[in-house]
């Protein structure tokens, strides 16, 4: 890091605080309520929703995690993002008008709506502690990680005093402003962390090849390795540097059809601190014409978070032989020599980018994770004082002290996070780790939010035993089941695949979850419950400034799928 990298980080640390702490001011006689704290005041633009949906996805997960998983598994892993945007449009198509209609805070209020107050309870505990004990300390330890590769020797130095860092950094605006701070912020971090993103995977590009150039670097990258441009993979057509079969992380057909949807519905439905800015938009059409232009930029993504881990990968691919090289450049390798995907893109940031544009894509790199606490912390603080304190613990709190309570969570959480987050070791593909751990509770709850809203007769009896079960379930195939195991005739030999893909996994629990509820509900009397949602075809009406954005989307997805089928 040169001064001059130096003065343009400072420099976008100080716009950033500066845009947070103006936003965050109390305007004279106006104290903040509740709404005001946790929803914007319901006053955001559908702009300000697209870019933030963005940014709060965009964390060290997606920027480090998966430009790991792209030095892996290649192009395959976008899938994440490509599906991503067609689930956001069903989500503002189908799920979003019944959220806005219900005028909800949280999600899990949406449960006490539909089925009962136990049931929220039980999940917005679970997602105060997966904010707090995997979100916001993953996003830490990689985003601390990251920040010692590129300005630090590797070595583990300087990780802690970069969680502390980058923690606070979060804490100063969003701790006093809440959602509005964090939405507004959004906005010019995600104009940040896009253009340095696709800087870094311009300027890498052009080291690809002697003569330099994009294209030619573009070319070379394909052709050297044209399997990783593969987004439906097949058994044995990649292998990953640590002698993994890809197919296990991403089997094939099943991306389009299979899990991938429970992941992806899971994720951008009913994950708080997506869906939340939604929730904040000045009406319902303007909540989906945000959703159709995040959609849009989850097709940019790849281009920055996936491209560059494929770079890494063929610049690191011996000339003679192919192969990847036995010892590879200081920090790519761990202490005992293994191979440490997810330093891709900070070892391409250290060594390939050009001084005084480091400083640009370091503060990319810092939008991504910044952006990403902020919102963790602003969820967090959402679901426990709307769901634990005001229901619980104090139900005649006024809005002063919500907004007391929120800001005094946000500071517990992230201190709580700093102290764990140091202890994380290395996950590998940390993108793909995620999940799949994820994976073991988010089909259940799936499955409990979509049957709630599409199932009138799911009785809330059903939707409880089907989350506790949903759990042993995943849970049998992820430890118990390792494989499937399939007895053939004596003529023949038994034939055991040693694992099943966790996409698979997710999709059977899914489907089990589901006969659950419907079960139970059945055994329940099988009549309408009171508290079922009334649907119309009105509600579910989308205007042509959703409509036509949409159908775009849906067009360029499915000619990326056909192209590098």
């Amino acid at each position: 890091m040169e001064l001059i990298d130096i003065i343009v980080f400072v420099t976008y640390c100080l716009v950033i605080l500066s845009i947070g702490l103006y936003v965050s001011r109390d305007k004279k006689g106006h104290q903040k309520s509740a709404e005001d704290y946790f929803l914007a005041g319901k006053s955001l633009p559908w702009w300000t929703i697209g870019a933030s949906l963005i940014a709060a996805n965009i964390s060290a997960e997606q920027f480090i995690g998966m430009s790991g998983s792209g030095f892996a598994l290649g192009l395959a892993i976008a899938t994440y993002e490509w599906m991503a945007a067609i689930t956001l449009l069903v989500v503002g198509k189908f799920f979003l008008p019944i959220f806005i209609e219900k005028k909800i805070y949280t999600i899990p209020e949406f449960i006490k709506i539909r089925f009962s107050n136990n049931l929220k309870t039980i999940l917005a505990v679970f997602w105060i502690s997966l904010f707090v004990f995997v979100n916001l300390t993953t996003v830490m330890y990689l985003g601390g990680k990251a920040m010692d590769t590129i300005i630090g020797n590797g070595d583990g130095s300087i990780i802690n005093i970069s969680i502390i860092g980058l923690g606070l950094f979060a804490l100063t605006y969003s701790v006093w402003g809440g959602l509005s701070a964090v939405a507004w912020t959004d906005v010019v971090q995600v104009i940040i962390l896009m253009f340095g993103g696709i800087l870094m995977t311009i300027i890498a590009l052009t080291y690809v090849t002697p003569g330099g150039g994009i294209l030619d670097g573009l070319a070379h990258v394909y052709n050297t390795v044209p399997e990783r441009f593969s987004m439906i993979l097949s058994k044995g057509e990649i292998i990953t540097p640590d002698g993994r079969d890809a197919w296990f992380d991403l089997p094939g057909i099943a991306v389009l059809i299979g899990g991938m949807w429970i992941a992806n519905l899971y994720y951008w439905g009913f994950n708080q601190y997506i869906i939340q800015r939604t929730l904040a938009a000045k009406s319902l059409k303007e909540a989906q014409k945000g959703i159709a232009f995040a959609a849009f930029l989850k097709l940019i993504i790849p281009i920055f978070v996936v491209l560059p881990g494929i770079i890494a990968y063929v610049i690191n691919l011996d000339p003679n032989t192919g192969e990847l090289l036995s010892v590879l450049p200081e920090g790519f390798t761990s202490d005992d020599g293994s191979i440490l995907n997810d330093n891709a893109a900070p070892w391409l940031i250290k060594n390939y980018i050009p001084v005084g544009i480091k400083g640009l894509i370091l503060a990319a790199l810092a939008a991504a994770i910044v952006s990403s606490l902020a919102s963790m912390l602003n969820s967090t603080s959402t679901i426990f004082t709307m769901d634990i304190y005001k229901e619980i613990l104090n139900k005649n709190a006024g809005d002063k002290e919500m907004v007391f309570v929120g800001r005094l969570v946000v500071i517990i959480a992230l201190i709580t996070s700093m102290i764990i987050a140091p202890l994380f070791g290395s996950l590998g593909q940390v993108f793909q780790a995620i999940q799949e751990y994820t994976g073991v509770v988010s089909p259940g709850i799936l499955a409990v939010f979509i049957m709630g809203l599409f199932f009138k007769k799911a009785t809330n009896n059903a939707s409880i035993w089907a989350i506790l079960i949903s759990i042993p379930v995943a849970m049998y195939f992820k430890v118990v089941a390792k494989g499937w195991l399939i007895y053939l005739p004596e003529s023949t030999h038994s034939l055991f695949i040693d694992e099943i893909p966790f996409l698979h996994q997710m999709g059977i629990t899914f489907l089990v979850t589901l006969l659950v509820i419907f079960i139970i509900s059945y055994l329940e009397g099988f009549n309408d419950d009171p508290k079922a949602i009334k649907l119309s075809k009105k509600l579910f009406y989308t205007s042509p400034s959703f409509n036509i954005p949409a159908f775009v989307v849906l067009i360029i997805t499915v000619m990326l799928y056909a192209i590098f089928w």
